[in-house]
């Protein structure tokens, strides 16, 4: 964490403290939020800055509990091994499947911190939630700080991958430039849109073929 609290603006002022500090306490109105505490800045810890290669935007994080775990670890689209595998990752890991594998089943754990120690960072916009109720810190100012992260690593880091999935990350464009950096956009993963344009997208063979295009070693999703 302390390179980042170096580096991004907003952090060097202590604003993602101030955030902790109010998502977990007052705003939480009594309610259990996730991730844990210890885990809100679970993706920066896995991900030092100047390591970042590719860079996966979420909404905020999973709202449930599963036999008493959060299902939210500070890491967007994972859980935890040993709990079931959400909808939108089970189609992240068919895409993986077909694009990286050919069609070869794999056997892949949800818990996305593999992808985290070789660069990826996982950014949910949100970085927490109260118990059963989507976007509830949407408004919190949780987005002024991941959107400094966002900004700052464009203008500081060179040819980072950049997956936006779906209408609200491809939001998130305006703050990359794109002369410097790779945008990739597909629909969101979800049941709801995965067929619509992300199966099929062959989003994780562009990515690594864009690093090794640029003499970094490929993912191994």
């Amino acid at each position: 964490m302390a390179l980042w609290e170096e580096t991004i603006p907003l952090m060097k002022t202590g604003y993602h403290k101030t955030l902790v500090n109010e998502a977990y306490g007052k705003s939480s109105m009594g309610r259990k939020v996730y991730p844990p505490r210890e885990m809100v800045f679970n993706a920066m810890r896995l991900t030092p800055f100047d390591e970042v290669r590719v860079v996966i935007i979420g909404q905020d994080p999973y709202i449930n509990e599963y036999r008493g775990v959060s299902e939210a670890h500070g890491l967007c689209f994972s859980v935890r091994d040993g709990i079931p595998v959400p909808p939108s990752l089970k189609n992240v890991f068919q895409e993986i499947t077909n694009s990286i594998y050919h069609g070869k089943p794999q056997k892949f754990s949800p818990d996305l911190s593999r992808w985290a120690k070789q660069g990826v960072l996982l950014l949910n916009a949100s970085l927490s939630v109260i118990a059963g109720r989507s976007n509830s810190h949407a408004g919190l100012g949780w987005q002024k700080l991941t959107d400094d992260i966002i900004k700052t690593i464009s203008q500081q880091r060179q040819q980072v991958v950049f997956m936006l999935w779906g209408a609200f990350a491809q939001k998130k464009a305006q703050l990359i430039d794109q002369s410097r950096h790779c945008v990739l956009k597909t629909t969101h993963p979800s049941p709801l849109s995965a067929h619509r344009g992300f199966l099929g997208s062959g989003v994780f063979a562009k990515c690594n073929t864009y690093l090794e295009q640029h003499n970094q070693p490929a993912i191994i999703w």
